[in-house]
């Protein structure tokens, strides 16, 4: 089986874009399933030290697809129910 590759950029309109292989679609699903109340982030990182490479819960790919992107190398995707968007984070929540 392929390795995991996730590539997080910005294009040079500003939008944003996730690149995956199987492998890497594989693995996003799975940390997102995981999330939870009680497990509610996930880290995205690039190291280029391979000995600490499996200190994040995604390994990030610093290659870009095109010369223009830019590469996010650190991230967090964050899980917020309603409950708690309503205490902390009111505005969000209004249409």
């Amino acid at each position: 089986m392929a390795k995991p590759r996730v590539t997080v950029c910005l294009q040079v309109d500003g939008s944003f874009e996730i690149l995956m292989n199987e492998a890497g679609r594989d693995l996003m699903l799975e940390e997102l399933q995981r999330l939870s109340r009680q497990s509610d982030h996930i880290h995205l990182d690039y190291y280029e030290d391979s000995d600490i490479a499996d200190a994040t819960d995604i390994m990030l790919s610093a290659i870009p697809y095109r010369s223009d992107d830019t590469v996010l190398e650190h991230g967090k995707i964050l899980f917020r129910p309603d409950e708690w968007d309503g205490e902390y984070f009111p505005h969000v929540l209004q249409s």
